[in-house]
């Protein structure tokens, strides 16, 4: 029994990580069903026992994203030895990096925008790293590192915006190995604009620190 467990759950995550490089690729409505099996090495009966249809599969994969999300976030606001923006800043960079590197995350950043899963932004990974990035502003907003009357949620829908277009620009331009260094530029933007002069001082005098995570890799 613990046998066939095993073994349906790997045929499940290879299902998953087939369909999230087929979604990546061809968005949902192009995928090919039959590019997963193959990609998977399932049959159509093993696919079809575990997801109904092509559409529950996309969203298992969606699914996967906010957890990778989540693991990313909890990451970083763990951490008690960063101020709020320097640990916004190694969320950003860690995001920039995964955006870079997992097909999990960059098939739910192409699915998320497909009108079949448009009711799904409320709940996708979007709103997990950017109610953290709300969570580091009011954090900063109570130590007085954002400037005074600053509202916070706009500091996290212009970041939130900014980091948006930066992805979507990185692919369209071929700079998505640079992405690391626009999701820093867009922070730095926001921050030059909101950020206290109290906390301007100290980062000209330190800049960012290294981003060393005291959790496992994702």
């Amino acid at each position: 029994m613990a046998r066939q467990q095993e073994r349906a759950r790997r045929t499940r995550a290879a299902l998953v990580e087939s369909a999230a490089i087929e979604f990546a690729k061809r968005g949902y409505a192009a995928a090919s069903v039959n590019t997963i099996l193959e990609g998977s090495n399932a049959t159509k009966g093993a696919m079809y026992f575990h997801f109904q249809s092509k559409e529950e599969l996309a969203r298992a994969v969606l699914q996967a994203g906010v957890e990778q999300f989540t693991a990313l976030t909890e990451r970083w606001t763990r951490r008690n030895d960063l101020d709020p923006f320097e640990a916004l800043h190694c969320l950003v960079v860690d995001l920039a990096e995964l955006f870079r590197t997992n097909v999990i995350v960059q098939a739910e950043f192409r699915l998320i925008i497909e009108p079949e899963f448009y009711a799904d932004v409320q709940s996708g990974g979007s709103q997990v790293w950017g109610a953290t990035a709300r969570q580091f502003a009011l954090r900063a907003q109570k130590e007085g590192l954002l400037r005074e009357g600053v509202d916070t949620e706009k500091f996290t829908r212009v970041l939130a915006a900014s980091l948006a277009g930066q992805r979507y620009m990185a692919d369209l331009t071929e700079l998505r190995g640079d992405l690391a260094d626009l999701f820093e530029e867009s922070l730095e933007v926001v921050l030059a604009a909101m950020a206290s002069e109290q906390w301007h001082e100290k980062f000209a005098r330190q800049g960012w620190p290294e981003c060393r995570s005291e959790l496992p890799e994702l």
